[in-house]
């Protein structure tokens, strides 16, 4: 519930115009091994300026962050999470778009 509602509330950013939004997907190193290493990653993001969206995966060893590049960008990013003890290495920052659908895609670049 929790996710559709923040997929919603994405697409209502992105259609209202005025963001700027990029996903930027990373990897930390030491890697994640418990829901409390999600649980810090999350909570040191959730109050960098522009973040809107925060995912985490263990087994993909994988943190995925939804922002607004006109307040944030990757650099910063990275050194919140060097901040709490991860280093990062980028694995893809791309535009968030819409499609004719008014669904949320990644721009292929």
């Amino acid at each position: 519930m929790k996710q559709t509602l923040l997929t919603i509330f994405t697409c209502l950013l992105i259609l209202a115009g005025g963001k700027d939004l990029r996903v930027l997907v990373m990897t930390p190193t030491p890697q994640m091994h418990c829901e409390n290493c999600e649980n810090k990653i999350k909570k040191s993001l959730r109050f960098e300026k522009g973040v809107t969206k925060i995912e985490t995966s263990i087994a993909e060893q994988t943190v995925t962050v939804t922002y607004d590049a006109r307040k944030c960008d990757a650099q910063r990013l990275q050194a919140a999470m060097k901040q709490i003890g991860y280093d990062t290495k980028v694995l893809s920052d791309k535009p968030l778009t819409t499609n004719k659908n008014n669904s949320v895609q990644k721009k292929k670049q």
